[in-house]
């Protein structure tokens, strides 16, 4: 039986992360005069918190002499940039559907990309069946006990600049940050966001266990895990998470405010959980949204 990660492992990646991470800003802001702090995570190097699981992984214990994974896009590019950072080979899975913002910038980081599937499941079923070769360690883009602590650094940061905050909302795919957040939020209420047409958490948590969900969103590919970890299931399964799903034209306009307000590009998955607080799904005096990624297309006129 694998052990599940607790406050403290994330409290010793987020010392062990220091000189491999950003420590990323927040934003204080208003809107419609309401407060809110936004994690402006998606200004971390790969473009997403998904380094903050990899190297928090590739350092902690013996070093690989190579790295697969799986992923829709963020977290191959988080592993991909770990691994060229700390000298180890690797190779990235991804759906024929990965954006191909996400498949250039794990190229361009010196990983193997390798097409495989219509879905992240079938990329990783893929990676999964080379990955027991001597030397090599898969790294899950999401239900690993490392993973889990070292995305529980970006809300760990979030604790140390802003204290007054009272809660904490992260989008959820596989539910690797999620987990990592309730981990770290010091009993603040983290809101688990999910589109409605990927909502692995949302239905395990109905169904008292993780249970496989069909993904039709225009967030699948940060947000595309067809079941949520079970390591993660397990954190998430408390009084102290509230799962919310919401629309993609939620999501979409709350990107679309995002740029238009703030100047801030993000991806889809990004603006989930702004878009739950803007529907009114997320009661708190002084919520902070996690910006968790922005490795999407821009086109500058």
């Amino acid at each position: 039986m694998r052990i599940a990660p607790v406050a403290a492992d994330v409290a010793a990646a987020h010392l062990r992360l220091r000189p491999h991470v950003r420590w990323t800003p927040l934003l204080r802001t208003e809107i419609d005069g309401r407060p809110l702090v936004l994690k402006l995570e998606q200004l971390q190097r790969s473009g997403s918190f998904k380094l903050r699981g990899a190297v928090n992984a590739l350092i902690n214990g013996p070093k690989p002499k190579r790295v697969v994974t799986a992923s829709g896009g963020n977290h191959g590019l988080g592993v991909a940039t770990a691994a060229q950072s700390l000298g180890v080979p690797a190779v990235v899975y991804v759906p024929e559907s990965v954006p191909e913002a996400k498949a250039a910038g794990i190229e361009a980081a010196g990983a193997k990309l390798i097409r495989h599937g219509a879905t992240y499941g079938e990329a990783a079923t893929a990676a999964l069946a080379v990955a027991e070769e001597p030397g090599t360690r898969y790294l899950h883009a999401y239900d690993d006990a490392d993973v889990i602590a070292g995305q529980g650094t970006a809300t760990a940061e979030i604790v140390a600049d802003a204290p007054d905050v009272d809660a904490i909302a992260v989008a959820v795919g596989g539910g690797g940050l999620a987990s990592g957040a309730t981990l770290a939020a010091e009993g603040r209420q983290v809101f688990a966001v999910e589109p409605e047409h990927c909502q692995a958490l949302h239905a395990a948590l109905a169904a008292g266990g993780p249970v496989d969900v069909a993904i039709d969103s225009v967030a699948a590919s940060a947000l595309g895990a067809t079941r949520v970890g079970e390591l993660a299931f397990g954190i998430l399964n408390s009084p102290r998470v509230t799962s919310v799903l919401v629309s993609d034209a939620e999501i979409l306009a709350a990107r679309d405010l995002l740029w238009r307000d703030y100047r801030l590009v993000v991806e889809p998955a990004a603006a989930a959980p702004l878009a739950a607080w803007l529907a009114g799904r997320i009661p708190a005096e002084l919520p902070c949204f996690v910006l968790c990624g922005a490795n999407t297309s821009v086109t500058f006129a």
